[in-house]
């Protein structure tokens, strides 16, 4: 059983629904960045989502484009990642971290190096937006072998016809993307995302967690209603770049968590 597991077993135990939280891993610089994932799990955090900054994105809006570029320039790179993990995990053993990114730097370091690299640094799941099942001999499955829960994304455009084969390896949970489009772009609206998260589950035992779209307590709670919980990503990313407050940014985080478990 993985962290990832562990923990949806305990809020299942416990009646509540998951609060999951993505930052940038580097942003604004590395220092404020770990302090800033430290602080996660105190604010209420279930699962935290570590984004590997990367050159190219393609489903990212501009908040977390920004967010990576900033990340970039003061030198942040996927080995900078990985160490900001482990530094994590001196002080905690329990809370799942998900590495969230692109292929580009896990193919360019090898996939094999990646994952020995990620189990020992503490990370519990990936997310690689740009890989899709067709290509699950090439990450996922190798992830899977080595103890990591490979996450998939499930789409509005993903159909009774596509949904088997997005679901085939996926574990930990599924991540259903509310709108069409980038982060940040637009809200996610409960009474579209509930049939959609009920076909997913009926189609598999996995968590399906909601993400994209949800930026205040109000949303998160509507959204962890008709789910097993909520991401966001982009209003904490824009909280930390227009407050520079870590302090002010893990005050938010908590107003998003307590949203979320009353859902």
């Amino acid at each position: 059983m993985t962290r990832i597991d562990a923990k949806f077993a305990e809020l299942k135990a416990a009646g509540k629904k998951a609060f999951v939280s993505y930052v940038m891993a580097g942003d604004p610089d590395y220092d404020r960045s770990l302090e800033l994932v430290k602080g996660l799990p105190a604010a209420g955090v279930d699962i935290i989502e570590l984004g590997l900054p990367f050159t190219d994105p393609m489903a990212d809006g501009p908040t977390i484009q920004l967010a990576g570029q900033r990340a970039l320039d003061v030198g942040m790179t996927l080995e900078k990642t990985l160490q900001l993990a482990a530094e994590f995990r001196k002080e905690d053993s329990t809370t799942p971290i998900v590495l969230m990114g692109y292929y580009n730097p896990i193919y360019n370091r090898g996939v094999e190096k990646f994952l020995v690299d990620a189990k020992a640094a503490g990370i519990d799941g990936l997310i690689v937006v740009d890989l899709p099942p067709e290509e699950d001999d090439e990450l996922c499955i190798p992830a899977q072998q080595a103890g990591l829960n490979f996450i998939r994304l499930a789409t509005p455009t993903t159909d009774d016809k596509r949904l088997p084969t997005v679901l085939q390896n996926t574990s930990g949970f599924v991540y259903y993307v509310s709108v069409t489009g980038i982060t940040g772009a637009a809200e996610a609206q409960a009474g579209d995302v509930g049939p959609e998260v009920a076909r997913i589950k009926a189609s598999t035992d996995l968590p399906v967690i909601v993400g994209f779209g949800i930026n205040t307590p109000e949303k998160a709670q509507n959204i962890a209603s008709i789910s097993d919980g909520a991401v966001v990503g982009s209003a904490i990313v824009s909280k930390m770049a227009d407050s520079q407050s870590v302090p002010d940014t893990l005050a938010f985080v908590k107003s998003l968590a307590e949203g979320a478990h009353k859902g």
